[in-house]
């Protein structure tokens, strides 16, 4: 039985559905989808039990000179990207809830000090956000007018927030959320992924957590808050030739 619900098992199902096999074994499977947009014409998904599938537009295909029952295994694939000069971006981990993690979150009370913001909040977002770097803000992309957004305050001040967007035609929501540099350790971080989370499950959506495979205090984060490794995501780069 699949640690994941089956929103998570489908949703990842029907990136690689409607698509042709070009090579499959237990470990790396290839696939060409012509109804792939043009943003995620090339994808790579590697999840924990060490399997890798790749899926692709036909043109890509042509490119890379794929061509059906070659044996390709995924550093031939690699390989063959890399000389075709298409480039991916830099890998994602991807968190879920487990079944029992997702449970017990449903359950569980609110905490005090956190709670969902609203347009009434504009001054106090506003506030929170100046007092955060460029670089944070472009990191977390955490903002007032996403589908849910919720905040923690100390003191009345609002000093984390995180804010969470429906993937078109799926019932996942992805997450963002930033902690004002000097209240970070805090547990701020973990109580409103937390309560945006709990959110998304009682509106039927499946809570998405997605960072760089290199940042450790957002790997950290992810699992204080209680979810678990689901694999690894690439995309396409938008620096690859067309």
């Amino acid at each position: 039985m699949s640690l994941f619900s089956p929103i998570v098992t489908e949703f990842w199902r029907t990136q690689f559905a409607n698509a042709a096999l070009f090579h499959g074994d237990t470990t790396f499977t290839i696939a060409v989808n012509p109804e792939l947009e043009e943003g995620s014409r090339v994808m790579v998904l590697k999840t924990t039990d060490g399997r890798g599938a790749a899926v692709l537009t036909p043109t890509m295909a042509d490119r890379l000179g794929l061509a059906a029952g070659h044996d390709l295994t995924e550093a031939t694939f690699r390989r063959k990207l890399a000389e075709a000069g298409v480039i991916l971006n830099g890998a994602d981990f991807v968190f879920y809830f487990s079944d029992g993690a997702r449970q017990a979150l449903t359950q569980e009370k609110p905490e005090a000090g956190v709670g969902q913001l609203t347009d009434q909040d504009g001054a106090i977002f506003s506030a929170f956000q100046s007092s955060a770097s460029e670089q944070d803000l472009d990191d977390a992309y955490v903002e007032l007018d996403h589908w849910a957004v919720f905040g923690s305050f100390d003191d009345g001040r609002l000093v984390c927030a995180a804010s969470m967007y429906p993937w078109e035609d799926a019932p996942i929501a992805d997450t963002g959320v930033l902690t004002l540099p000097s209240y970070r350790g805090k547990g701020h971080a973990r109580k409103v992924v937390r309560a945006i989370s709990r959110y998304a499950c009682e509106q039927g959506y499946e809570p998405q957590y997605r960072c760089q495979t290199d940042n450790l205090a957002s790997v950290a984060l992810a699992k204080t808050a209680g979810l678990t490794l689901f694999g690894t995501w690439e995309v396409i780069s938008p620096d690859s030739p067309d």
